[in-house]
């Protein structure tokens, strides 16, 4: 019997070693998609207003024009393909540097897919508003729900069935905007479907938008320009 628990007790601290040292692998803080550094390099680039309204995040944010979709020639896309909260810290600076009047901030759904936890993605969301809030003071800082996505397309595998971290990560995002004082926008229940899903309408794999997705969330941005 004794040996049956012993046993039981090493099974189990090598299982609890073992995904201690998943969670360690798979926040990775170097990790930086294939475009980083070339679009790092031509945001740096730019000439910077205190006007600037920055649009800052993922393929998300970079799948439009924001300055025609909204009508705003101070519009400015600050979105990478593939970025994760790591790599928005690395290059924030870039973004105060100008001191913005405005930044709409949507990231996080590629860390989820990186099986990044929770908490880690929620601390370094909160150390991104609390980085603008230092770095500069004006800025009014804008924080949005990750959207859905939708499991009947294939396209994107990794970011599908991970409505659970979403809905944490949204929470944690709803905690740091009332705590940190900055506005909250609710993107994920205007474009959930009646199942909570991403409607059909409103995309084109599940995860990116469509430009009948990218109207929607035009509509509710335009009151806080």
């Amino acid at each position: 019997m004794k040996h049956l628990v012993l046993a039981a007790l090493v099974s189990c601290i090598v299982c609890q070693f073992s995904a201690a040292q998943q969670s360690a692998a798979t926040a990775n803080p170097d990790y930086r998609p294939g475009a980083y550094a070339v679009k790092s390099a031509q945001f740096r680039s730019y000439p910077n207003s205190r006007k600037d309204i920055i649009f800052l995040g993922n393929s998300i944010t970079a799948g439009t024009d924001w300055a025609e979709l909204l009508g705003n020639p101070h519009c400015r896309n600050r979105g990478i393909s593939g970025d994760i909260t790591y790599g928005i810290l690395a290059r924030l600076d870039e973004v105060t540097e100008g001191q913005p009047a405005k930044v709409f901030l949507l990231i996080g759904i590629n860390d989820i897919q990186h099986n990044t936890p929770d908490s880690i993605i929620i601390a370094n969301y909160r150390k991104i508003v609390q980085t603008i809030k230092v770095a500069s003071p004006r800025t009014r800082i804008h924080v949005q729900t990750l959207l859905p996505t939708n499991n009947t397309f294939t396209q994107f595998k990794n970011h599908y069935n991970k409505d659970e971290h979403i809905a944490a990560v949204n929470e944690g995002i709803r905690k740091i905007a009332a705590e940190e004082q900055v506005t909250c926008i609710e993107l994920n229940k205007a474009f959930q479907d009646a199942e909570g899903k991403l409607d059909k309408k409103l995309t084109m794999d599940g995860l990116h938008l469509n430009a009948e997705g990218y109207k929607l969330w035009a509509g509710i941005l335009k009151p806080y320009l």
